[in-house]
């Protein structure tokens, strides 16, 4: 098959089917849009190119028979059994579609803006997580926006009240910054530190930000002898982002800094994604003197809503229902259906829209 030939047969491919060809043949190639991909696969050697040409024929659509030629006439047959019943049509296999109505795009918007003031007041799981951490070591496992922080900014008010150190740590620079600023506004300037890779200020204020791996070395010199002050009143040791415990490359961290924390400090885990959170509260209290308490629940505060976005600029809800929930399955709703198929229609063609 000459070079135009082949590149014709996969410009009337759509991606899915480029990206089988160009598997375990070319690098990265899921990360590769169409043009790039053809132009990839077309420089591949020529015994790639030939496998890739064998099953490219399995991906065309095969071409007419020829018709038989007709038998001569013969003596039609009298048929001598009775009509057969007819057979009823087997069932639809087609996905059932919820007998509820659709959302609107209005009502997927509804609500949203800023909420009216009102006074504040801790959920009942806040309270405990507080109560909590003046014996023992806690991990919050709660979504997004629910109010982790409020529980870490009490503990800490608590703790300075106790004239004890506080050490916030971040997996990340610009979120340690960013909590420079909100505690400062909060505790005020003075009362405020932070230690980065790149950044020391206020060093020996009661409060203490900085990312995970600047906390891990100084428990690291604290174990060889170079005890630093700070650590005798180390009362409060809040790990936001906590999920980091399954990275696999930073996840050691992590586990070090929870391993080799100070015994009369408190653990505070923060962290909206944990997959496992009753096997880390177990495998803390194993190897700590405090037992840890588990403080989880999945009821989101502020509800998810998903839409789409189409290239023509129209709005649709994504789902047929209007607020996500974790744990069920959901109905595309059928306006972005719609929008999908003329998408694909423009793009792709009609002959390879599923």
């Amino acid at each position: 098959m000459t070079n135009d030939a082949l590149a014709k047969h996969l410009t009337g491919l759509p991606v899915r089917l480029l990206h089988r060809l160009a598997k375990n043949r070319v690098h990265r190639h899921f990360r590769m849009g169409k043009t790039r991909l053809i132009q990839s696969l077309l420089s591949l050697p020529p015994e790639q190119r030939s496998e890739i040409e064998t099953t490219l024929t399995s991906f065309l659509p095969e071409p007419p028979r020829p018709s038989k030629p007709s038998k001569p006439d013969r003596a039609a047959k009298p048929n001598l059994q009775p009509d057969a019943p007819s057979r009823p049509a087997p069932p639809s296999r087609q996905h059932q579609v919820p007998t509820e109505a659709a959302i609107s795009t209005q009502a997927l918007l509804e609500g949203i803006g800023v909420p009216p003031p009102q006074p504040f007041k801790p959920d009942d799981w806040q309270r405990e997580a507080i109560n909590c951490l003046a014996t023992n070591d806690v991990i919050l496992s709660v979504p997004t926006g629910s109010g982790k922080t409020y529980v870490a900014i009490e503990a800490m008010r608590r703790a300075i009240e106790a004239e004890r150190t506080v050490i916030y740590t971040s997996p990340l620079k610009a979120l340690s910054n960013t909590k420079l600023t909100e505690f400062s506004q909060l505790f005020g300037a003075d009362q405020v530190g932070i230690l980065t890779g790149d950044r020391r200020d206020n060093p020996q204020a009661p409060i203490l930000i900085m990312t995970t791996e600047i906390l891990r070395n100084l428990l690291y010199d604290a174990a060889s002898g170079e005890i630093d002050m700070r650590l005798d009143t180390l009362g409060l040791i809040i790990l936001d982002e906590s999920q980091f415990l399954a990275d696999a490359e930073r996840g050691v961290v992590w586990e070090e800094t929870i391993i080799f924390a100070p015994a009369q400090s408190r653990l505070l885990l923060l962290s909206a994604s944990i997959g496992n959170p009753e096997e880390v509260a177990a495998w803390i209290g194993s190897i700590r003197s405090t037992s840890c308490h588990l403080i989880q629940h999945r009821k989101r505060s502020v509800p998810l809503r998903a839409a789409y976005l189409d290239p023509s600029g129209k709005l649709a809800p994504f789902f047929r229902t209007r607020d996500i929930a974790s744990g069920k399955d959901f109905a595309l709703h059928p306006e972005t259906k719609r929008l999908f198929a003329n998408y694909e229609d423009r793009t792709l063609g009609p002959r390879y829209r599923r």
